[in-house]
């Protein structure tokens, strides 16, 4: 894989949360993945402290069976978002394992109604070859001011 498949993976994926194609976006994921949002700067564990999000498969594929939910009250109305990302940096390149890691500065912004928030966080993605692709196996957000009281980040960062 060369960085600029890397990087196009990598937003990419970004995008199919943007347009709400949580799905597709799901199928990006290894069955083994995890989605990780730490709730404390430099958090190494997730197991042995609380995260804002520490979600397999099963748990992701449940939040995005909520989202699609007509009696959601959470979103109503529904809620949106929008990545503005820097260009991802390949941290890590193990072509003969087939693993990747990424690392990519990004603002976040999320919308519901007259509501908005915004983050600013780093996305560390591992990714691993599968077949003639790319899937995810880890996605780590590292939000700059975790630590802080936040709402309910409603979608995926």
């Amino acid at each position: 894989m060369t960085e600029a498949q890397l990087a196009r993976f990598v937003l990419w994926e970004a995008r199919l949360i943007d347009e709400r194609r949580f799905d597709e976006w799901y199928e990006l994921f290894t069955d083994d993945a995890y989605y990780w949002v730490p709730l404390t700067p430099g958090q190494t564990d997730p197991l042995a402290h609380n995260s804002l999000a520490y979600d397999d498969k099963l748990l992701l594929k449940l939040r995005i069976e909520r989202l699609k939910q007509p009696t959601a009250y959470s979103q109503k109305p529904a809620s949106r978002c929008l990545h503005v990302m820097q260009t991802p940096e390949v941290e890590k390149s193990d072509p003969a394992r087939g693993e990747f890691v990424t690392r990519t500065p990004f603002l976040y912004t999320e919308t519901r109604g007259d509501e908005s928030q915004r983050y600013a966080a780093t996305a560390w993605h591992t990714m691993v070859r599968a077949g003639d692709g790319l899937r995810i196996r880890l996605k780590r957000v590292d939000i700059l001011n975790a630590d802080a009281a936040l709402p309910s980040i409603q979608l995926f960062l």
